[in-house]
């Protein structure tokens, strides 16, 4: 069997490409089924035909731009294509069907993504370098600061207990921030498409988007962008929202409308975004809300830590497995 994976550099140079096809080849050698491996420097959408070839089997990120008719039909001993992405969107499900292909995502950061949502909101609920530049300015200067000095602190301070935090999409990066926002003592409240069961969702109060919108104090996006998730957030459902709600995204940056999110943030209505996504990416210029003093942006880092980029590469790995000896995981398609 021929696998082609596309693997290319880590976003946060840690570990290196070649750490990463050194571990990559560790963990194939528990699949003796894969006899033929060729590793590209990331996948390109433009050259997608020269980088599968006669592959039977296509990792990568993104991948799922090939889940489309002509190039499936292009490559007829293509079977399997996994994307190292939670997320993906839309694709011809039916051009699967018809060519007989296994789609799997990899679910490697779903605590990382999380994190990182929390740690949005609470460099927004702290603002702690802040406090540590002005600290230590203060003392260059040999200035008291509280104790009868000077002011202390210099960004509002915002406690998280007893809070609510709403979270749209309870997948698995969802279900990691409402546990993570327990831990806080926020109530968390839930909207998804599908009403989720099990004892692991017991402690989430599951309601409908409006009620969501009109109940929280923190809103955190983890869903996939689809036609129906397409500006989700527009200026109807923020005229909803509680005065002063913080605003999280870490899913994709076309959920919100952009131009109803900067008039919000201008007016007040949303006290602050923590924004790791952003419409059109990659960007090449600033875009408008970057000039919202209180946006925090980040150019989609979430999934940066070395221990997720490990975790991908295991995960995609025992997906592969999976699908060879014929129990796919992770399936999407």
């Amino acid at each position: 069997m021929k696998v082609v994976i596309c693997q290319g550099e880590a976003i946060g140079g840690r570990p290196s490409r070649e750490e990463l096809i050194r571990y990559w080849k560790e963990q194939l050698k528990e699949i003796p089924e894969v006899d033929e491996v060729v590793f590209h420097n990331g996948f390109s959408s433009r050259k997608k035909d020269e980088i599968a070839g006669d592959a039977d089997a296509l990792l990568g990120a993104w991948i799922q731009d090939c889940c489309e008719e002509t190039f499936l039909s292009n490559h007829p001993r293509l079977k399997y294509l996994a994307s190292f992405a939670h997320g993906y969107g839309e694709f011809d499900r039916d051009a699967a069907e018809k060519h007989h292909i296994t789609m799997t995502n990899t679910v490697y950061g779903d605590v990382t993504i999380a994190q990182f949502a929390m740690a949005l909101l609470l460099d927004i609920c702290h603002n702690v370098r802040l406090q540590d530049e002005y600290y230590k300015k203060c003392m260059d200067r040999h200035e008291i600061i509280g104790f009868g000095g000077g002011l202390r602190v210099q960004s509002r301070q915002i406690e998280l207990f007893e809070k609510t935090m709403g979270i749209i999409g309870l997948g698995s990066i969802g279900l990691w921030t409402a546990r993570m926002a327990a831990g806080f003592g926020m109530k968390v409240i839930s909207f998804s498409r599908h009403k989720k069961t099990g004892p692991e969702y017991d402690f989430i109060e599951q309601v409908g988007l409006e009620e969501l919108f009109l109940r929280s104090d923190v809103i955190s996006i983890h869903c996939p962008l689809t036609d129906e998730s397409y500006h989700m957030i527009d200026r109807a459902a923020i005229e909803k929202m509680k005065d002063g709600v913080i605003l999280i995204n870490t899913a994709r940056g076309a959920v919100i409308d952009e131009e109803a999110l900067i008039g919000a943030l201008d007016s007040g209505k949303i006290y602050a975004a923590g924004l790791d996504v952003v419409d059109n990416e990659p960007l090449k210029e600033r875009c408008a809300l970057m000039n919202c003093s209180n946006a925090v942006i980040t150019p989609h880092i979430a999934w940066a830590p070395e221990e997720a980029r490990y975790r991908t590469v295991r995960v995609a790995a025992e997906n592969l497995k999976n699908w060879i000896h014929g129990m796919p995981t992770s399936v999407i398609a």
